[in-house]
Parts: structure tokens; sequence; C-alpha cells
């Protein structure tokens, strides 16, 4: 088998980075992948090989993006802490201040905060979608706002797949004016010169990564089947893959429609983001230190409702947190989100740090390619 060939650079100190991301094509059945890590506003790691498509064998490049799945919430997680910077979102206060219809069905005293730790009782509605339905939006707010919660909100969590895109989507358009792609672009991608978008321009869908379904096995683990419709959206499409293996985020509507789980982003460019959040990049941070700090108080932990066994897995508000041994970032001050496939970005403030990983080929639960990486990173800054 011949050799991958790696692209891209890892700065003096960071040839650990270089050594794990070779290692996962040639023990880890990577396909196409690239990292990159940004420590005070400077890459210090850039690094991509394999194909992008590999079905025509187009390579990955240094600038190409791929769907990253849930590092979406991340991303819409950084949005509504800007509007709680300026003052026009209280994270404690309840939903149905900012968007009114949301308070029925025993919802009046869901807080925002909640919805951002997965801790509303929402993660999968009544309503039988279809994937039309779900591309339109209003009809995923109008079942969330008829919902019943499946718990009593606040007193347990369970991971909201899909609806946290429209959950903290809506709080966010109802402030703004904005649905969560319009204000990624105005707000981070334009500003940081980031080609990460909910939603790509017609002319730059051909370069993006085609991601390849995990094998058959990895795709046959038993699911909760509340769990299996929350990531679903009550029916809507098949995930990660129909029964041919076919991964429905290839497709531009869905990567523009599903707002907690349809961005596109590069490595590069997913690491430049998280470290724009704890230092300056392109101008002053995005988080002050006030939002790091209640960004990554624990929220949520322990076992879900309807999830798989407790591996440790941390949510912050909004943000997955250093949680080994499931996903490791670099410390407990890390705060980022993964995707599904084995997707990952996050920040650390104790060393200005940026990271982000992106790959076309999913894997199952045992996927360990991010956390090789990250074990690299820590040992390359010493902790």
């Amino acid at each position: 088998m011949s050799r991958t060939t790696i692209h891209g650079h890892a700065d003096e100190g960071f040839g650990a980075v270089a050594d794990a991301f070779a290692a996962n094509f040639a023990e880890q059945g990577e396909r196409g992948a690239a990292v990159a890590v940004v420590v005070d506003s400077r890459p210090v790691v850039d690094l991509w090989a394999g194909v992008a498509d590999a079905r025509s064998g187009r390579k990955w490049t240094a600038d190409t993006a791929a769907p990253v799945f849930s590092c979406s919430k991340g991303i819409l997680a950084i949005c509504a802490y800007l509007q709680v910077q300026r003052g026009r979102l209280d994270l404690d206060a309840p939903v149905a201040r900012y968007w009114p219809e949301f308070g029925r069905a025993g919802k009046d005293t869901v807080t925002v905060r909640w919805l951002l730790a997965h801790r509303a009782g929402l993660p999968a509605v009544d309503r039988d979608f279809t994937l039309d339905d779900v591309l339109a939006w209003r009809p995923v707010v109008e079942a969330l706002e008829e919902q019943t919660p499946l718990w009593e909100p606040g007193s347990a969590h369970s991971y909201h797949a899909m609806t946290y895109g429209w959950l903290v989507g809506e709080v966010l358009r109802r402030i703004t004016g904005c649905r969560p792609g319009e204000l990624l672009r105005t707000e981070l991608a334009e500003p940081l010169g980031l080609r990460t978008r909910i939603g790509l321009p017609a002319e730059e869908r051909g370069s993006v990564a085609v991601t390849i379904a995990a094998p058959a096995a990895e795709r046959s683990m038993p699911v909760h089947p509340m769990a299996e419709r929350a990531r679903t959206m009550s029916g809507a499409f098949p995930f990660p893959a129909d029964v041919a293996g076919r991964v429905v985020f290839n497709d531009a509507r869905v990567q523009a429609g599903i707002p907690g789980a349809g961005a596109v982003t590069s490595a590069r460019d997913l690491a430049r983001l998280y470290a724009a959040c704890v230092s300056e990049v392109a101008g002053p941070r995005l988080l002050t230190p006030a939002s790091v700090a209640d960004a990554i108080a624990v929220r949520s932990a322990g076992q879900e409702v309807y999830g798989p066994p407790d591996a440790g897995r941390r949510w912050g508000t909004g943000f997955l947190l250093d949680s080994p041994p499931s996903k490791r970032m670099v410390g407990d001050r890390s705060f980022g989100h993964d995707g599904a496939g084995g997707h990952l970005g996050f920040a650390d403030d104790t060393r200005g740090l940026g990271f982000g990983y992106v790959t076309s080929r999913m894997r199952g639960p045992a996927d360990d390619r991010s956390n090789r990486l990250t074990a690299a990173v820590r040992l390359s800054c010493g902790g």
C-alpha cells in the first residue's frame, strides 16, 4: 500500500501532531482530512492529505471544506455569547421572553441556558416531518412551540442532536432578525475571513469534501428509539446514512437547512474561529474572559435520558468540554464541539489556542482519530 503524502507544515515543537496525523492515514483508515492549530493568532499546524472525493479522486487541498455536523452547535453558541456580551440576551431568562409562542405546553419556565445545555426536554417532537418540512424552517419552529417536554425541563439532560439548531437559532432570529446561516456569515465568517458557512454559495459547492459513511458494522450500534427519532428529525432523513450508505448531509440543501448540524468549514478556518474566541486574531477576541468562564462551567454530565452508556461527556453552555476518555481536548478550560464522523473544533484560553480537525470518512463510536491528534497537541504544548 502506498504511503499517503502529507501536505502543509507543523512548526518546530509540533512534530508530534504531524506524526499523529500521518498515523491516522496509515493505521486508522483515514481517506481525506485536515488538522490545524493556531496559538496566539499564529498558525503552528496546518496539514492536509488524501482525497476530498473518493468517487472522482479529487484531492484534498489547503482550503478544502467539509460538512462538520454538530461542530455547528459550537458555532451557534459563539453567536449566542456575542448577543450576551451586547446585552441583548440573558441566558438565564425564560426562552418565552424572546420567543413568546415557545412558552406553551409547560415550557414557560424553560431558560435559554437549558436549550444550550441539552436540558430542555426537547430532543425530539411528536410530529412527523418530511425533508421539505425541515428545510422550510417554520414547521419545526411551530412543532417546538406546541411540544410538551419529554421530561421536566432542567432536571436532566439528553443530547438535542438536531432540534438544538432550531431552538437556539429561533432565539437568535428573534433577537437579531437573522437565521443562523446569515448570522454566521455576518458575525463570524466575513469579519474573520472564513470559508465557514451554513449554506455555501452555489459556485463553491463543487469543492466541498464528500462524506463517506462509516462501515456498516460501525453503523449498526444499538440506539435508543427516541435518540433515533431525534437524530433523524422525526424521520425526515436517514442518519448517519441510508441503507445504501449514502450520507444525506452531502446534499447542499441539507447543509443549508439543518442549523445545528449543517455547517461546512475547513480545518484551518475552524481553528482560526476558535482561536479568535480566546486571542486577538482579527481584532479583539470574540469572547470575553467572563463569557469563557460562564461557557466552561459544567451544566450537564453523567447519564443522558436517551443516550448511550455515559462515557464522561461534559457540557457547558452550548459547548462540549474536555471529556476524558471519550473526547479529549487539551485541558479543563477547553471548550468547543465535535461532529458526527470524527470532526472536532475547540479553544483553550490558557494557551490562546484554536484547534480544527475535519475528515471525509465517518467512523463509529470507537473512533479515536481526534483523540490521537489532541494527545499530540497536549504533548506539543507541554501538558
